[in-house]
Formats: structure tokens, sequence, C-alpha cells
């Protein structure tokens, strides 16, 4: 094996259409949203207990932001992983897998990129 050929083959391993890469995906999402929920449960006890200007003072210092949008990331794509799993192993016919597969993918890119966009506009609000 070349040291040129390492990179390619690691790469590979963790693409999103090598079952193994999916597998990791799943497994490292899984595990960032252990700790990343934490600084969800905490804004959501700010959001049920504080002043709506604590809550956005709260969410609007940079570390806080940027947990809220990176568990936002994460747990879309875990989602968006598992639904296709779920996808792969009920839908038999492949064309239609293929569509179903491509339009869950669709609607989580939506979700996302909706989530992210209030998280920004909370910041910017500041």
């Amino acid at each position: 094996m070349s040291i040129k050929s390492l990179p390619g083959k690691i790469a590979d391993c963790f693409s999103i259409h090598n079952a193994t890469g999916h597998f990791w995906y799943q497994r490292v999402t899984a595990l960032a949203l252990i700790p990343l929920s934490v600084w969800l449960l905490v804004l959501l006890n700010k959001a049920l207990s504080a002043p709506y200007a604590d809550t956005v003072a709260w969410l609007t210092a940079p570390v806080n932001a940027a947990a809220i949008v990176a568990w936002t990331l994460a747990v879309i794509f875990h989602a968006a992983l598992g639904a296709q799993v779920v996808i792969e192993d009920y839908v038999s016919t492949l064309s239609t897998r293929q569509l179903a597969i491509r339009a869950t993918n669709l609607i989580f890119l939506l979700l996302g990129i909706a989530a992210s966009s209030a998280i920004v506009f909370i910041f910017s609000a500041r």
C-alpha cells in the first residue's frame, strides 16, 4: 500500500455512500448529541423559567449559540441517516427507495436551513 492511496482509502471509508461510513456517521453524531443535549436542556429550562431577555442574552453568547447550532445540525443529520436506514430496510423497489431517500434528504435539508436561519436570526437580534 502506497502512502498516496491511504488518504483516498480513508476518505472512501467515511463516504456517505459507503455502508461503513454511514455506520460511523450515525455513531459519531449520536456521541456528539450527548454533550450537546445538555446545552439544549439548559436552553429549554431558560425558555420556560427565565424572562425572554435573559433567554435571548444566554442564546446570543457565542459558545451557547455555537452549541445550539451544532446540536441542530447534528440532530438533523442523525435523523436523516436514521430515516435513510429505515427506508433502505423497508422499501423494496429500488426506484421508489431512491426517490424516498432523496425526498427525505430534501425535507431534512430544508428543516436544517430553517432551524439554522432561525438561530442566526435570534443571534443577530441582539
